[in-house]
Parts: C-alpha cells; structure tokens; sequence
C-alpha cells in the first residue's frame, strides 16, 4: 500500500494534478472521452490517403489495391506515440493523429502529381521546417504577437466549427451537392433513418447527464449510445452510405457500421513505416511547385495547431494571463516532431487534434489524459476491429456539447470595438462554413491588419502580424500563384 501511495504522488506531482484541479480519476476518464472523440481517425485516414492511387497509379503502400489495415495499423501507432510523448513532454491534455484536411491535401493535390512516397517526403521537410520554426522561437513569437481578442475568436470560431463537424458526422445535417443550398436537414431534408436517431438519442443523453452533473457524462453517453448502435444494427442490418452513390444508402452509417467483430483483436502490419523519399518531388514536380506545395501544408499546420492549442487551453482554464497555453513552446516541439512522425511513417501531416477538448470538457488538465489516449491509440493497432465498432453517430454528440462549451467565450467579445469585432466575426463564421479552422483565422488576421491600416494605428500592429498576413494573402491566392509561375 505504501509503494501504491508513493507510485500516486509521483503521478500527481510528474503531471501537477492535484495542482491544477484534477484527479487520477479525472484525467483517464478524459483521456478515454478524447480517445473515443477521435478514433474515427483510425477508420477515416485509411479511407482519404489508403484509397487514392498516386501518379504512377499504385495505393499507399506500393500495392495495386488500397489495404486499409496496413494504413490503420501505422496511424493508430504513430497517434499513440506522439500523443504520449505531448502528455509526458509538455504535460497539456492534447491529442495528435493525422490530420483531416491536411491528410485530403496530401491525397488529392500532392500525391496525384508524384509517388505516394514522393508526398510523405514533403510532409518529413515540412516537419523540418515545423521544427526549425520552433527552435528559433519564431512560431511562438508569431503566436504571443496575435491579439487575444484574435485568440478568444479563434477559441470561439472552433466551437462552433467542432459543433458543425459533430452535426455533420452524426448525420444531422448533410450536403445537398447543390449550390443553393449547400447543405440541409438529414439525408434529404428530414431526420430519416435509424442511425440519426442513434445521434439524437446521444445529443440528448449527452446534454442531460452534463447537464445534471454527471460525471464522465460525454465517455457514458458515447459507451451508452455505442451499445444502441449495434443492438440497431444487428436487428435491422442497416449498413454504411456509400460515398461513390449517395442516393444507394442516403439513411446508412455515415462512417462504419457498429457491427460486432468477428475477433476483437487481430495482428497489425507496420510495414509503411519508412515508406518515404525526401527529394523525390523535385524530379517529378519541379522547385517552383515543391516550394508551393510545402509552404501549403506549413501555414495550414502552423495555424490550425495555434487555434487548437487557445481552444484546448482556454476550455481547460490552462492559459497565462496573455492567454497563452501553459508550456507552449514544449507543446509546439511535440506537434513538429508530429509532423515529421507522419510523414516518416507515411500517414499524412500528424497534428493536434481539436476533440481533444471533449478530454478536457470531461475533467482532464494534465498530460496524463494524453497518455491516456496515447495508450488507447496503441492498443488500437491490435483491436482495430473493436475501434471499428464505434460508430460516428456515437462520438459525434460530444464535439456538439463541447462547441456550445467553448461558443460561451464569446461573451467576453468586446463586440462595440470593430477594429477587433469584425475580424473575431469574420474568425467565427469563416470556420464552419469554410470547413478550415486556418481559413478563419486568415480572414481575421488579415481583416485586422487592413483595419488598422486604414485608421491609422499601423504601430498598434506587431510587425509579425505584418508578415503573418501577408502569407496569408499567398496562401490563399496559392492555386493563381502556381498557375501563373507554371505558365512562366
């Protein structure tokens, strides 16, 4: 008993829990909500890199075929790693796995112009550069130069992006593939279908147990609604959408189905591991679209880390008084080597994930709840088909309870002020309906920038927002960029 009481306390004071307000309890519990928020990525990553064919027309992996498992093992494993590694390291609650969005960038704009192994060296010298960028202080420069006005926007603006996501991946709102309008109500403009109810039945059973103060209210809700899942689909065997046919299975599993596995643990193969060539692209693409392409993934990286890190920490109460993460330049080293860890194990961009605050939504403060879900991550590469069996109606509930929780900020807006007001907005809004947390947070540092230009309070700006925005101006006008040098 005395060495358990011993083993404890070195726990709590490694990860300062008991300092910052937690428990043990607390943080594995928020470590499981956070696994469980983002295990989908375990399923979905395969599915966006494992099924695009490169340049020379082979799958990642080298094969004819796309083998799903090969990239699930690989992206359960380097998740766990670096996840692990952020909850030792930089002691903040902050999950890291492949990217969304950066992983459909790496798929459809840079592999389709060269090896698949040509695409992950360009994630290992963006991770580089990441790291570089780090060192220097510069990245944490740019980060205590934004205005925390900015920040709190930025906070705010992934709420409500996160909120989106879970509505969309639950199947309550859905794209019409049409551009009036561009998304509606369920498949087709009603709640139809019993995977959606599943989502309704978790949205309520979430929202009641937080807001009965039930603790472990978003993990319950997620193990209680997973359950529903598969008695529903084992009795009406209802089955996935596909993608390639929306009108074949518009009210099916928007994701997987909850089916229950024939095994619950399988041996996994980390074969692409290593799968990289560092100058490859320069031969296929030539320096003018390498460097493009690069500084692409840089700045989205750069940027969506930023907001995650004042999202996470700001639903956590984990930032300094500038409304800074506690231990941000640690945290800042970990995503850059999460970065360079992808793409060495040729799974996309690695980077922190926003459901990470479904964890801290929970109770979690520490990085033990990192550990937590490093371990689950780990554990994944084996019981990949048990992961498998949480479907996204069941998780999706949690990102729509923790986007009203981190949407509560706003009120701390000082919304009668425009030169700050109208870039947060723009911050805001820009998120969801651009579907990119670094769209939003361009939009308002440039819209920021240009204000206080033209009234004249250009020295009230920090010079780095100057170069931030002109980036940002590059980035978004990168496709003109490219088309135009190419044609040179």
């Amino acid at each position: 008993m005395a060495e358990t009481a011993e083993a404890r306390s070195f726990t709590d004071r490694f990860f300062k829990i008991s300092e910052r307000g937690s428990t043990v309890g607390r943080e594995v519990r928020g470590g499981l909500v956070t696994f469980f928020a983002m295990a989908y990525i375990v399923v979905l990553n395969p599915l966006i890199i494992g099924t695009v064919p490169d340049s020379t027309g082979a799958f990642l992996g080298g094969g004819a075929e796309p083998d799903l498992a090969l990239v699930s093992a690989a992206t359960a494993l380097v998740a766990g790693v670096l996840t692990i590694l952020m909850g030792v390291v930089a002691n903040f609650p902050l999950a890291l796995a492949a990217g969304l969005g950066l992983n459909a960038f790496v798929a459809f704009a840079v592999a389709t112009q060269m090896t698949w192994a040509d695409a992950m060296g360009l994630v290992v010298i963006e991770g580089f550069i990441m790291l570089v960028l780090v060192l220097s202080g510069f990245r944490k420069a740019v980060f205590t130069a934004v205005p925390r006005e900015l920040k709190t926007g930025i906070s705010v603006g992934i709420g409500l992006f996160i909120a989106f996501v879970g509505l969309v991946n639950g199947g309550f709102v859905s794209s019409t593939l049409m551009p009036t309008p561009p998304v509606e109500l369920g498949a087709s403009g009603s709640l139809a279908g019993w995977p959606v109810l599943v989502f309704c039945i978790g949205m309520l059973a979430v929202i009641i147990l937080h807001t009965l103060q039930v603790r472990g209210a978003i993990l319950w809700s997620i193990i209680g609604t997973s359950i529903i899942a598969v008695i529903v689909e084992q009795v009406g065997n209802i089955g996935v959408q596909d993608a390639e046919d929306p009108d074949a299975n518009p009210t099916g599993w928007t994701l997987n189905a909850p089916e229950l596995p024939g095994r619950i643990a399988d041996i996994p193969d980390f074969s692409l591991l290593g799968q990289f060539s560092l100058l490859g692209s320069w031969d296929h693409v030539g320096v003018v679209v390498v460097v493009l392409l690069v500084f692409t993934l840089l700045l989205t990286d750069f940027f969506d880390t930023m907001g995650t890190m004042v999202a996470v920490g700001h639903e956590g109460g984990l930032l300094d008084r500038e409304g800074n993460p506690l231990g941000s330049q640690r945290i800042l080293v970990v995503d850059s080597l999460a970065t360079l860890a992808g793409g060495t194990g040729a799974v996309s961009t690695n980077t922190s994930f926003v459901e990470s605050s479904a964890g801290v939504g929970d109770g979690a403060r520490t990085g033990l709840a990192s550990v937590v879900t490093g371990v689950c991550f780990l554990l994944a590469t084996f019981l990949s088909p048990l992961v498998a069996m949480v479907p996204n109606e069941a998780a999706a509930p949690a990102l729509v309870l923790v986007g009203f929780l981190m949407m509560t900020q706003i009120r701390s807006i000082r919304w009668d002020d425009s030169d700050f007001a109208i870039p947060v907005f723009l911050t805001i809004i820009l998120m969801p309906l651009a579907y990119s947390i670094s769209v939003g947070i361009g939009a308002g540092f440039i819209s920021y920038v240009v204000l206080k230009l033209v009234r004249g309070q250009v020295r009230a700006v920090h010079p780095l927002m100057w170069l931030v925005a002109a980036l940002f101006v590059v980035y978004f006008a990168v496709e003109p960029i490219q088309s135009v040098l190419g044609g040179l």
